[in-house]
């Protein structure tokens, strides 16, 4: 073995990797993990392949998995469903209408929404009682405008 690691080598730096991502998932190490075991295959069977070239090809196989997965993989994983709005919340809320409980002081109050209660900004003070409308999310505060009743 005249190389940067054994095909040994490889697989136990692919087992860690993998194990690393078991603990913090987050779709990168795996993939990183899958190409040092590629490299645990390819240095079995040139065994005396150099260090740099090793290097070299772990470095592409790691950038090809990860843009494999990047343009592959991912897209099937964020597959719209029938409820896009589902663990949403706040999302939900745009366009319901709901009751001012703490007067909005500098344009920031809070709203009466369900059994609890938000933050909300608008554009104007509003008093306790007043129905707003939420129009937007920004964060976990909802933008608010006044509904205006038609005279």
């Amino acid at each position: 073995m005249n190389g940067l690691l054994g095909h040994y080598g490889w697989w136990l730096l692919a087992l860690a990797l993998i194990g690393v991502e078991m603990i913090a998932p987050g779709y990168f190490m795996l993939w990183i993990g899958i190409a040092a075991a590629v490299m645990g295959v390819v240095t079995w069977l040139v065994p005396a392949m150099p260090a740099l070239l090793q290097a070299v090809l772990f470095a592409a196989f790691g950038v090809a998995a990860c843009l494999l997965y990047w343009k592959y993989l991912r897209p099937l994983a964020e597959r719209r469903n029938d409820q896009p709005l589902l663990n949403r919340r706040g999302d939900r809320m745009i366009g319901r209408q709901v009751i001012v409980s703490e007067a909005f002081v500098n344009g920031r109050g809070k709203v009466k929404v369900g059994d609890g209660e938000w933050l909300a900004e608008g554009g104007e003070d509003v008093a306790v009682g007043t129905t707003v409308e939420v129009v937007a999310l920004r964060g976990t505060t909802l933008v608010v405008r006044t509904v205006h009743d038609p005279a």
